[in-house]
């Protein structure tokens, strides 16, 4: 398998998880990049079900070593519930099997607070942040004012620290409406989490050269998808971390000529939560996924917003993030339709546009130009080869793979890992 990137082709939510569940299987490593415990991804493993937020689904297979990478955020007092919640469905996290980066930063209760009253002062414009606190950590990263998991485990280094900084966002805390935190109610806190986690602290860089070196497998995976990536995504309605290829690189520390594919993920249609423009919004798919059960978060349970396939967004993805391959999600959820709905091109201001617009005014403005497919009319649930699928399936992926650009190789149609095929 190599070392492979594996990155989100539309705004997030593809189905992620359940792609590097199966692809764990060929794997030695599984890093987590960028990010916070602001998305999640779920796994069905037989009839249980995962849901995790910082921690790779990597650590649902034997033999695996997962890695939180120095590219994310990190809260401490919720990965240490994160690894209770999976000690109590009896899987076994060990230094092992799971390390943190040494320099990944820290999410702390003002990043909570500061996110949420900022979000709160947008009204109308909302960008709609899990109110996690990982925008204002990426800020303070930036800023270079900052927690590194090394301070936080550093018992003598990271009370005074905690001081510093907790005194002064008290006082912007204050400033927008909110209640001071107490100091030793947070330094209590986060003191037991680094007590727990000191163990899982190491050098990451290291480790990943020395299983590049020995010619291991390592699978990249990062949260959310292309079109929240700070730089590339639908500005200002997007995440705080680079969701696409290139952030594996720097949130990990392996370098560019380490990497050697990269796989997008991609619904059969298109989703996003949260604010921000999405041309080929449906209420008739949004009503359909809904009715089915389908299409809320796993970390926020909010709806998420649904429309049919973009395929101008998703040809950009595949530019903007080197796609070789693509692994295709949720097909099952189209089945009962008499046709579908592919957006080719957009129109905007009397121009006929083909290239994703990186202005979301401009992004907002467009009307999609579809073109239509007929659709299937029968469950594909149970279905585990290709050439099982109905003809009129087959040739919508393989259409919408061609007009993606990148070869079709995974095909999804349920969340278990025997609901995979590989072309």
């Amino acid at each position: 398998m190599a070392n492979v990137i594996l990155v989100g082709a539309q705004w997030g939510d593809e189905g992620k998880g359940k792609i590097i569940d199966v692809l764990t299987e060929q794997s030695d490593v599984v890093v987590r990049t960028q990010g916070g415990n602001n998305a999640g991804h779920t796994v069905f493993v037989g009839k249980d079900k995962y849901v995790l937020h910082l921690i790779p689904s990597g650590i649902l297979r034997s033999n695996k070593v997962c890695v939180i990478g120095n590219g994310v955020v990190m809260d401490p007092v919720g990965l240490v519930k994160e690894l209770d919640g999976l000690a109590k469905l009896g899987v076994s996290v060990t230094p092992a099997n799971f390390r943190i980066s040494e320099t990944a930063h820290v999410v702390f209760p003002w990043h909570r607070e500061l996110d949420g009253a900022r979000e709160a002062q947008k009204g109308d414009n909302k960008i709609g942040t899990t109110k996690r606190g990982i925008g204002p950590t990426y800020g303070d990263k930036v800023a270079r004012v900052g927690f590194r998991v090394l301070d936080l485990v550093n018992r003598e280094r990271f009370p005074a620290k905690l001081r510093e900084r907790l005194d002064e966002n008290n006082v912007l805390i204050q400033s927008l409406g909110g209640t001071p935190l107490n100091y030793d109610q947070v330094l209590a806190e986060y003191t037991a989490a680094a007590d727990r986690l000191r163990p899982f602290v190491t050098n990451t860089v290291v480790f990943l050269h020395e299983v590049s070196q020995r010619a291991g497998n390592i699978l990249f995976e990062g949260a959310q998808g292309t079109f929240l990536d700070i730089d590339h995504g639908t500005y200002p309605f997007v995440t705080s971390s680079n969701t696409t290829s290139g952030g594996a690189c720097t949130g990990s520390g392996v370098p560019p000529n380490r990497m050697d594919k990269v796989i997008g993920v991609l619904k059969a249609y298109t989703t996003r939560v949260g604010g921000g423009p999405l041309p080929t919004e449906s209420a008739e798919v949004s009503d359909l996924l809904h009715g089915m059960g389908r299409e809320f978060g796993s970390t926020t349970g909010r709806a998420r917003r649904c429309g049919w396939f973009d395929a101008v967004a998703t040809r950009h993805a595949t530019m903007v993030n080197g796609i070789d391959e693509l692994a295709i999600t949720n097909i099952d959820g189209l089945d009962s339709l008499k046709t579908l709905q592919v957006c080719v091109a957009y129109r905007a201001d009397g121009q006929t546009l083909r290239h994703f617009p990186a202005d979301h005014e401009v992004l907002a403005r467009c009307e999609p130009v579809y073109e239509t497919f007929p659709g299937w009319q029968t469950s594909t649930e149970e279905i585990t080869r290709w050439e099982d699928l109905p003809v009129n399936c087959r040739n919508y992926l393989l259409a919408i793979s061609q007009m993606t650009g990148a070869r079709l190789t995974i095909a999804s149609v349920g969340p278990a890992r025997a609901q995979t095929m590989f072309l």
